[in-house]
């Protein structure tokens, strides 16, 4: 309400499970994290609902050159590419990374894995 945001939906539910929903896979022109994984795990659970054409962003933490050479195989197996870091500046003034990633085709249907998968065995 407070940003006037309108058409805007809300699903609660773990990722893992969500993105073989067909109503919800390769639906979402933008979808959005926060730092709560390293960058190909996030992948892995945002780039399936994320529709060809739309966006993934991520927000990560201020050092990213190590954590996102490590993902593009993750990201690009996944269907990313056009990867883009814009570096900003929080009120806070703590320093973070947003990454951007474009999704250029279509997520294998067997990702995201099982929950815990992609932890135990990071996609390369």
């Amino acid at each position: 309400d407070e940003l006037q945001l309108n058409d805007v939906n809300f699903i609660h539910s773990r990722a893992e499970d969500a993105a073989h929903n067909h109503e919800l896979r390769e639906n979402f022109d933008v979808v959005v994290s926060r730092a709560v994984a390293k960058l190909n795990i996030l992948a892995e659970y945002c780039l399936p609902f994320v529709k060809i054409s739309g966006c993934f962003a991520a927000l990560k933490g201020s050092n990213i050159d190590n954590e996102l050479q490590d993902a593009l195989g993750a990201i690009k197996t996944l269907g990313g590419s056009n990867i883009d870091c814009v570096n900003i500046k929080l009120p806070n003034d703590n320093e973070r990374s947003l990454i951007y990633i474009n999704k250029t085709f279509k997520t294998p249907d067997k990702c995201p894995r099982k929950a815990g998968m992609p932890e135990r065995k990071p996609l390369n």
